[in-house]
């Protein structure tokens, strides 16, 4: 049996078989002989049991080792009846031997900061030993009088926490309780009118009651993770209060939840972000009975869970679906392009979205147009749908369908002559539980709707007129298996002989030398960092300031202005009061500049001058300064152009505000505004440190200045363009592909140019240059 459960009697000392080696886990890495090798730690995380076609299974762990920095957390994949044999056998805090294990990135590192890599166990040479936790036995009488006067201190056993549950019949106002429930209806959190999150359950237990709980938290991850009506949550220390003859439940100091999903046949499986809490048999059995009731008594509502195909004109309902793109129309309003593997039978509008206002592909091949639908998110739901990624699976509540003809505001419809489309809205405010949701791509509520969606894509890949398309229909892979092949090569006019590492290395500096390598890993992981902005005069890099640092600034120059207006500048100071018009009062500015074809904005948000930027060419933010209007601080971009931001160097820049001379001007581009204001503009570089491998060795070398010719984009279409993108992710993917994957690491032919820094005498640095890699025609 693969999973080996070690005896519970407390003799045993070693759970590391003897003819394994431990490893610590800060050392795991790709490219490394684990033979003979094993990782030791404690489960802190058990995920779902997931089922899978023909028979296979799989979970997902976390274990953690001696410490608690992230990089002694890893997790750990388990495949088919491994997997199914440790879900039954471990539980947190017991302490598992894995080994026979492989390698992979690990895709979520950027998300939940564990470490890089995952251990992958499958197959007949993978094993797992599990070391239940005990608790430690109490010494006997005869031990105690043995002991010397003044005996060691000995380490005391973990203190066991026993909570209390208060029965929701049995509340009174004024008390701090526990309490478990049947959820029976939820808000999903949205923004208070203070500095808290908000979200609101109401819930039932054996005792028929009914109570509303309203819960405060700065963080949206210590919210309840209800996904449906149904599911089971457990709450410790809520505030019984009463308000107007009725009972409610608040959180107060140290409220924490965890939820259980409520159908009978599904594992129980604690939703939760806290890294540790108490769980034991008698929660357990709590929470099977609270799901025996609920499916046994009708408590829970009537679900409004539909699938597209069932969609009907003027209902409200639920959906679950995955995100496929989505598009900003106007202020308040975001445009949600989803699919669920159904096709509604209803006639849609043909909307037409601003390519430069999409995140993800702006068009689809005909086969694929009939399963899509798009969802019109309004007002507070806005700011949650703009923090969407394409490739998410979504649950929407509480969606409005209807039929109509009119056009919905800021896109282009196309009728095709036909008078009546149904449109599908989530309106804004909270009432009837409205709001968006992401759910875990491990649910087990998505794995129906997963399969339906690969059935259609195989049916698609035997089209031979839509399989190019695919890439933009499906979530990016995590492996590059289905990848375009791509064509790697140098494209310098220099012949010379490949050498090997090792002779670069004994080189001289200042020559270029031919090398065949394979990429062995790559810096930074996540790509948006490789990002930066470069001065041609200073020579320096800098990072690209984040949304954080520039809306502070623009925070800091908000306020009325006392000046009078030149004719050249338009300031449109907008107080609280006015931002409920903002949408009309953006469309009068860009009427009255469009023949100036610019704007010097003052007084909004770094938000509120994005928008203007979709109606606006040129947007030049200023402030108030002693009395004048100046520039911003040179944090903060100086131009705006649609989505780009043109930032100058404070060390070479001698910026003022003056009027422009640009008579006769034709195009006012970002190189004029920068001369007139006397700003040094800033230019976007990719920057890239690949460890370069072969028989003789490793090399580090970067990717900077041949980084555009290298990947076929531009650095400055990689900072706002999706497409661009992820041209640059799947070029890395194949060139360094996830271990495990089909895909083998390709051999590269690279031309490397050795050089000194100027600071350094002693030092030799690698940079790729004059090779591109593009995917054949």
């Amino acid at each position: 049996m693969p999973v080996h459960v070690l005896p519970r009697d407390g003799k045993q000392k070693n759970t590391v078989p003897t003819h394994l080696t431990v490893i610590p886990i800060p050392l795991i890495c790709i490219n490394t002989d684990f033979t003979g090798k094993a990782v030791k730690g404690n489960v802190s995380w058990k995920g779902p049991l997931v089922s899978l076609p023909e028979d296979n299974f799989v979970i997902k762990v976390v274990i953690e080792g001696k410490d608690d920095s992230p990089s002694t957390s890893i997790n750990v994949i388990l495949f088919g009846h491994l997997a199914k044999d440790f879900y039954s056998a471990a539980k947190i805090a017991d302490v598992v031997v894995a080994s026979g294990f492989t390698v992979g990135k690990s895709p979520t590192a950027h998300k939940d900061k564990l470490h890089p890599y995952n251990l992958l166990l499958k197959g007949d040479n993978a094993f797992i030993y599990v070391s239940q936790k005990l608790l430690a036995a109490p010494r006997s009488t005869a031990a105690v009088k043995r002991t010397t006067k003044h005996p060691p201190e000995a380490p005391r056993p973990a203190k066991i926490v026993k909570y209390t549950y208060t029965k929701i019949a049995d509340l009174k106002a004024g008390t701090v309780v526990n309490v478990y429930g049947v959820v029976v209806f939820f808000k999903p959190p949205y923004q208070s009118r203070g500095t808290d999150i908000c979200s609101s359950v109401n819930i039932i237990d054996q005792s028929n009651r009914k109570v509303c709980c309203t819960i405060f938290c700065a963080k949206i991850t210590a919210h309840p993770q209800i996904l449906r009506v149904g599911d089971i949550i457990r709450m410790h220390r809520l505030k019984a209060q009463s308000f107007n003859g009725t009972l409610n439940l608040i959180s107060t100091a140290g409220f924490s939840v965890v939820t259980f999903d409520g159908a009978v046949d599904r594992p129980i499986e604690p939703r939760t972000s806290c890294r540790s809490f108490v769980f034991d048999e008698d929660d357990r059995l709590t929470v099977e009975e609270l799901r025996s009731w609920a499916a046994t008594n009708s408590v829970l509502p009537p679900t409004q869970m539909v699938v597209l195909s069932e969609v009907q004109p003027n209902t409200f309902f639920d959906l679950t679906c995955q995100l496929l793109a989505k598009a900003t129309v106007d202020s308040n309003c975001v445009m949600l392009r989803v699919w669920d593997g159904t096709r509604c039978p209803h006639k849609m509008l043909n909307v037409v979205p601003d390519p430069n206002s999409t995140d993800g592909p702006t068009s689809f091949p005909d086969q694929q147009k009939d399963f899509i639908l798009n969802i019109f998110v309004y007002d507070n739901h806005v700011q949650q749908a703009e923090q969407l990624k394409p490739g998410d699976f979504l649950r929407v509540y509480n969606i409005h369908a209807s039929l109509g003809s009119d056009k919905e505001p800021g896109v282009r419809v196309d009728t095709g002559g036909e008078g009546c489309h149904l449109t599908l809205a989530l309106h804004g405010g909270t009432s009837y539980g409205k709001g968006i949701q992401v759910i875990p791509e491990t649910s087990p509520d998505l794995m129906d709707m997963k399969r339906i969606m690969n059935n259609i894509v195989d049916d698609i890949k035997d089209s031979p007129s839509d399989s190019d398309m695919l890439d933009v229909w499906v979530t990016p892979p995590e492996s590059p298996d289905c990848l375009l092949q791509f064509c790697i090569g140098r494209m310098c006019t220099h012949r010379l002989q490949s050498v090997s590492l090792a002779e670069v290395k004994q080189s001289d500096p200042g020559g270029r030398h031919h090398v065949r390598v394979q990429l062995k890993s790559y810096e930074p992981q996540l790509l948006y960092q490789s990002l930066k902005l470069h001065c041609s005069e200073c020579l320096t890099l800098q990072e690209v300031p984040d949304d954080d640092a520039v809306a502070r600034i623009f925070e800091e120059a908000l306020g009325d202005s006392r000046l009078s207006s030149p004719a050249w500048l338009i300031p449109i100071p907008i107080s609280s009061t006015h931002r409920s018009k903002m949408a009309y009062v953006f469309r009068q500015v860009a009427t009255n500049v469009r023949s100036n074809g610019g704007l010097l904005l003052r007084g909004c948000t770094l938000e509120e001058a994005c928008q203007l930027t979709t109606l606006v060419t040129n947007v030049v933010p200023v402030r108030e300064s002693e009395g004048r209007i100046a520039l911003l601080d040179l944090t903060a971009p100086f131009l705006f152009r649609g989505k780009r931001r043109f930032y100058g160097c404070k060390h070479c820049s001698n910026a003022q505000l003056v009027v422009p001379q640009w008579q006769g001007v034709h195009t006012i581009n970002e190189e004029l505004v920068a001369k007139a204001f006397g700003i040094q503009m800033l230019k976007y570089v990719l920057l890239f440190k690949l460890e370069l491998q072969d028989a003789t060795g490793t090399l580090d070398a970067l990717l900077w200045r041949d980084a555009e010719t290298f990947f076929s984009v531009s650095a400055d279409d990689a900072a706002t363009n999706q497409e661009a993108q992820d041209n640059i992710r799947q070029t890395m993917d194949f060139l360094c592909p996830q271990e495990g994957s089909k895909a083998e690491r390709p051999w590269l032919e690279v031309c490397l140019a050795t050089y000194q820094p100027d600071d350094s005498q002693n030092q030799t640095c690698y940079q790729i240059c004059d090779t591109t890699v593009h995917r054949p025609a």
